[in-house]
């Protein structure tokens, strides 16, 4: 492990990009810049993984064995991105991702532990916490001497955040508040000491009108009318405590606002638009490890005399999984080297990264357990774990589904629900004007020549990018007001941003020399190939009449099945 001041000078742009360098290519991340970086964080947590942790037993105790927890204390894993003068560790965000991308290849039961309390748990401290408040809570959470988690979530509250039900009401005294509701499937939530709360609070509007808005709260479970409930039974991460958390009258001091009061919904969505991106990197590391298993087994295997790795079924498979990680582990260091650069909103990257790796991480590991056969469906693999492990990523931290609307919806004007959307005339230029913002962070600008920027082997590529601008597409598929729609124009934007990173980043691989430049040239030309042909049939797909009818077919399919709860075709033996 190291500290930031081992960094040197260059640690506020470890990304290796600078405000006067906007359009170079895809940065240039820390191991490169310093060998002993490099190692601190690549030998580090990989050893001590792979040597005391076991992801087997874990699950089994359904808790994390102690001298795994007391290690990662040691190590300062508890603290990573807090500052060494509170006791921290002080990583940069980069750096920060090159840690749980290890993690992520060893044990995602631990990452999640480890990501709820200080990617979410007590993020909203660092983000938004006063001096005193930091002072106060950082240094404790920072050791591991006492836990952190994200409380969001109620029974009736999952993606409508908004709706929550918790309230928070001022003491006539004006210095507590009295804390009442409960919240659900927390993570680390019955572990945990110190609780990030999202409550209702009656605020008084300039007009005298008092509604109620969300606020923040540093919530200790010391305050008194904490509980938490057992352990929640779960497919997977069964080693991450997951558990409810009730409020019953608990007082909690108005000094414990966090951030500005009826300000909390930002606070909220800022914490997760900040947590979200070392996903993507934890899950590259866990596509990383599968994939050397699924090729073990295919360079060893043999069937009807050649090796397994011969036959084009497999080599298709293993050719797909590598390139779904090369594009996964590329999204991951561009969001975190726009955050160490001080990007504003990069909220639209780490949506897209999060929906991108988390499917990416699931059809890999599939592809591993299949390729591996009846080997891979057994425990001794240990591939089945993981493939359980990874589901919850498509859900928390943001469903994939609402993420998607969001990255359709940039540009788009909502009105009401999301169920409701109003398209104005001018909602797909914005849209198209939001992917030209997301290249020109990779390094790709939008005008009509890429000359210069991008490698001359990897023309084709730029040009198969370029043809989305430069043919307008976007602004002739006029979607109607339906999630149908949205879902396709949304996927099309994460491919058109896919190929933008990996076209970025292997122009830099062939333009360095590095030894893999033809190998990344290969993923980058076959991953543009295909993802072109997506996003044609997809952005096809939105302004189709064939499709628009599909669409209304399946509306009324789902609304009979919903209103008969269950199958309604007549069974085929008359039942």
């Amino acid at each position: 492990w190291v500290r930031r001041s081992d960094v040197g000078s260059e640690g506020a742009h470890v990304g290796g990009l600078s405000p006067s360098q906007p359009l170079r290519p895809y940065p240039t991340q820390p191991g490169q810049r310093s060998p002993g970086l490099c190692i601190c964080l690549s030998l580090a947590p990989f050893h001590y993984l792979k040597e005391v942790n076991d992801p087997a037993e874990n699950e089994k105790l359904e808790s994390i064995e102690t001298a795994t927890l007391e290690g990662l204390k040691e190590m300062g894993a508890f603290g990573l991105q807090v500052p060494e003068e509170l006791g921290g560790i002080g990583l940069t965000n980069t750096q920060y991702a090159r840690v749980v991308e290890v993690v992520g290849v060893h044990d995602l039961g631990v990452g999640i532990s480890l990501g709820a309390h200080q990617s979410i748990g007590f993020k909203g401290i660092l983000l938004f916490g006063t001096q005193s408040q930091k002072e106060k809570y950082l240094p404790k959470l920072a050791s591991g001497e006492t836990m952190a988690a994200f409380c969001l979530t109620e029974p009736s509250s999952g993606s409508d955040a908004a709706s929550i039900k918790t309230l928070a009401e001022l003491s006539p005294c004006g210095k507590f508040y009295t804390l009442n509701g409960g919240k659900i499937w927390i993570s680390n939530g019955g572990t945990a000491e110190i609780f990030t709360v999202f409550a209702k609070t009656p605020v008084k509007e300039p007009t005298g009108e008092v509604k109620d808005k969300i606020s923040a709260f540093i919530v200790e479970r010391a305050f008194g009318g904490v509980t938490s409930g057992p352990p929640e039974k779960k497919m997977g991460i069964k080693c991450s405590n997951t558990a409810e958390v009730h409020f019953d009258n608990v007082k909690v001091p108005a000094e414990n606002l966090l951030g500005e009061l009826g300000k909390g919904f930002m606070v909220a969505v800022s914490i997760l638009n900040n947590g979200r991106f070392g996903m993507a990197s934890a899950l590259a590391g866990t596509m990383r490890g599968v994939i050397v298993k699924a090729v073990d087994h295919a360079a060893n295997r043999k069937q009807f005399g050649d090796k397994i790795s011969n036959y084009g079924a497999i080599q298709e498979k293993i050719a797909r999984m590598a390139m779904l990680h090369y594009v996964t582990e590329s999204m991951a260091y561009v969001v975190s080297a726009n955050m160490d650069m001080k990007v504003p909103d990069y909220k639209l990257e780490a949506s897209i990264s999060k929906i991108f790796a988390s499917e990416a991480a699931w059809y890999v590991t599939d592809e591993c357990i299949q390729v591996l056969g009846g080997m891979g469906y057994m425990k001794e693999t240990g591939v089945e774990r993981v493939l359980r492990d990874l589901r919850i990523f498509r859900i928390f931290e943001g469903t994939n589904d609402i993420l998607r609307l969001f990255v359709a919806l940039t540009g788009i004007e909502v009105r009401g629900s999301l169920c409701s959307v109003v398209l104005n005339p001018f909602v797909l230029s914005l849209f198209c004007s939001s992917l030209f913002s997301l290249c020109s962070k990779v390094g790709i600008p939008t005008g009509l020549s890429l000359e210069g920027i991008v490698h001359p082997g990897l023309d084709n590529s730029a040009y198969l990018v370029r043809e989305f601008f430069l043919k307008d597409l976007f602004l002739r598929a006029q979607p109607c007001n339906q999630q149908f729609h949205l879902k396709r124009v949304a996927d099309a934007a994460i491919d058109i941003y896919a190929m933008a990173v990996v076209i970025s980043r292997a122009s830099r691989s062939l333009s360095l020399g590095q030894p893999t430049a033809e190998h990344e040239k290969l993923l980058c030309q076959t991953w543009s190939h295909e993802a072109f042909e997506r996003v044609r049939e997809n952005l096809r797909a939105v302004k189709s009449s064939t499709w628009n009818q599909s669409f209304a077919d399946m509306k009324l399919i789902s609304n009979a099945v919903v209103q008969n709860k269950g199958i309604l075709a007549t069974h085929p033996l008359g039942f």
